[in-house]
């Protein structure tokens, strides 16, 4: 048992057994399944950070790791997974036993890379900030304070976009430093990505591609168009600052027997799309600070009469909130737009009245964000909650971007699907199980955001035959996993994080106490 609890703080995965039931039938009649929960990036001490790629399997594509076997003599290493023979290239020429790679060492069965400078420069992460501007004067003054406190926690190279709502939404230009500048659409309209290109003036310098899909600089935007929108923090703070002193309460008058009129759902999908045009497949996050129910748009939740109560949890539970349906068809499409675009929706909602988490929640689940609840914006929780994602501290988050999740185990073993915040891409083979839970029937998952605490659960399924001599088993007691964890690390290169296990299989009379003895 102490070599496992070693092993689970070393690589930051804990299985569910550490003896893995040797046969089908047996595994079937386990009670808990086999899984394991992994935190992608749980710090680990002494992790080696290597600044070259990996060495692939050319058959499954998995990562040299300390279990391969090594011909040193021949330059040859043989995949556990697939036992595929692999030659190493010219630059493993100097191999041997005393002279291994830092991805043979046993100690380094968690390692990660790192990409060189000569595949492109660091990518800045991005923060668009989306306030809601429908509360009172205390609470929009309490929020006001926390987000200067975070514009000047800001990293010094992140791009920084500003936009804020309430009857209409306001899209502000950081890089006209000269004059307030902003973009208004109406909040009870929906906004297309080709609206947005046309009328904030995206193609106004040259003419627009006629074919094509347009988004970032690759597809005809130019940097300086995008600037206008999303400045570098040490460029755009003055801009910020002065933006935040003049915010003011939405100006359009609300009747006594109404509610405000508040178009969350529209700026959100605003945010998106500006997004998804200017860096699409970047990190970036949108952080929404809402402070009541939404009224307007496609995400509304609740009429403006205030003599129509918001739904409750029995009417969600009766099926008899006339706005919910509407409203997380809505947000399950700008979940996929968002984990399509690699982006993450964070929701701080700080009201005494509901603000429409229950339909708000499945993007931000996909998208791998952060949802952080308080009575109000003056409150500590959400003070040092916002502290928290930009502050470098022993407590800090650790915020990564744009990640992708992939498994690769040996044959005997199936991957049934994963429960955490992440989305399929339905990366379909040899690997995958007919019975799926949670995001199944896929090998590879998509993480928007992720941070130091983040865990998924990976279920399997046991497809070894019935019987210790089936044919075409290998004799070997021993099977393998390997958790690959691509992502952009907050310095803003690309990293990968590769984890490799070995368990072993037990059948027989013997195998439920050795089992027993093993589970966690």
């Amino acid at each position: 048992m102490g070599e496992f609890l070693d092993l689970e703080s070393h690589d930051g995965v804990r299985m569910t057994w550490n003896v893995l039931p040797g046969t089908k039938q047996e595994a079937t009649g386990c009670v808990v399944p086999v899984s394991s929960i992994y935190t992608p990036l749980k710090p680990i001490p002494n992790v080696p950070v290597l600044p070259y790629m990996p060495l692939r399997c050319r058959m499954c594509r998995s990562i040299l790791n300390p279990f391969s076997i090594v011909d040193y003599v021949a330059k040859i290493w043989m995949c556990p997974f697939c036992y595929q023979r692999n030659h190493f290239p010219n630059n493993y020429a100097s191999i041997s036993e005393d002279n291994l790679p830092a991805e043979l060492f046993p100690q380094y069965t968690t390692i990660e890379y790192e990409s060189s400078p000569d595949t492109g420069p660091a990518v800045p992460p991005v923060f668009l900030f989306v306030v809601d501007t429908c509360m009172i004067e205390e609470e929009l003054g309490f929020l006001k304070s926390a987000l200067a406190q975070a514009i000047e926690l800001l990293p010094d190279k992140s791009l920084v976009g500003f936009i804020t709502f309430g009857t209409y939404v306001q899209v502000y230009e950081l890089g006209f430093g000269q004059l307030p500048k902003s973009h208004v659409f109406k909040g009870s309209k929906e906004v297309t990505k080709e609206q947005i290109l046309d009328q904030m003036g995206f193609f106004a310098q040259k003419p627009r591609p006629a074919v094509g899909v347009i988004a970032g600089t690759r597809d005809g935007l130019s940097s300086e168009s995008i600037a206008r929108f999303l400045l570098p923090a040490s460029e755009c703070e003055f801009v910020l600052n002065s933006v935040l002193e003049e915010l003011q309460k939405d100006p359009w008058p609300v009747p006594a027997d109404q509610r405000a009129s508040r178009c969350t759902s529209t700026s959100l999908s605003i945010a998106a799309s500006l997004l998804g045009v200017c860096v699409p497949g970047s990190g970036a996050r949108i952080m929404a600070f809402i402070g009541g129910p939404s009224t307007e748009g496609a995400g509304s939740i609740v009429s403006k009469n205030l003599s129509e109560p918001i739904r409750s949890h029995k009417d969600l539970d009766k099926g008899s909130a006339p706005f919910y349906s509407k409203a997380v068809k809505f947000y399950e499409g700008l979940s996929k737009q968002l984990v399509h675009q690699g982006h993450v929706l964070d929701l701080f909602a700080c009201a005494l009245d509901q603000v429409g988490v229950a339909e708000l929640k499945v993007a931000v689940e996909r998208s791998g964000g952060i949802i952080v609840l308080a009575e109000s914006f003056g409150h500590s929780v959400f003070k040092d909650s916002l502290r928290r994602i930009f502050q470098s501290s022993e407590y800090d988050l650790g915020l990564s971007f744009n990640g992708v999740f992939e498994v690769n185990c040996s044959k005997d073993v199936k991957v049934s699907g994963i429960l955490g915040p992440c989305a399929s891409l339905e990366k379909k083979g040899p690997l995958c199980s007919e019975t799926a839970v949670g995001q199944g029937n896929t090998s590879a998952w998509k993480m928007c955001g992720l941070d130091k605490e983040t865990s998924l659960c990976i279920i399997f399924d046991i497809a070894r035959k019935d019987g210790p001599d089936a044919i075409g088993q290998p004799a070997s007691n021993q099977l393998y996993f390997q958790f690959l964890t691509y992502y952009q690390h907050n310095d803003g290169h690309m990293r990968l994080r590769s984890t490799t296990l070995s368990r072993r299989w037990v059948t027989g009379p013997s195998s439920t106490q050795a089992r027993f003895n093993s589970w966690l």
